[in-house]
């Protein structure tokens, strides 16, 4: 019985650090778009800017 209950809970162990990867690799690739999408604008604020002045 002891070795039924410690290999249940290693492979529920096991899932929720799989679960807790996908969680954190979801979160850097929102934050990568956010970033990329920021620089995005700020390359078109900088290209208006140029151009006014001109």
């Amino acid at each position: 019985m002891y070795l039924i209950d410690q290999s249940l809970v290693r492979s529920h162990q096991a899932e929720r650090m799989a679960e807790a990867d996908r969680a954190s690799r979801a979160r850097r690739v929102v934050s990568a778009r956010r970033w990329a999408r920021r620089a995005e604008q700020a390359s078109q604020r900088a290209a208006r800017a140029s151009s006014a002045v001109w």
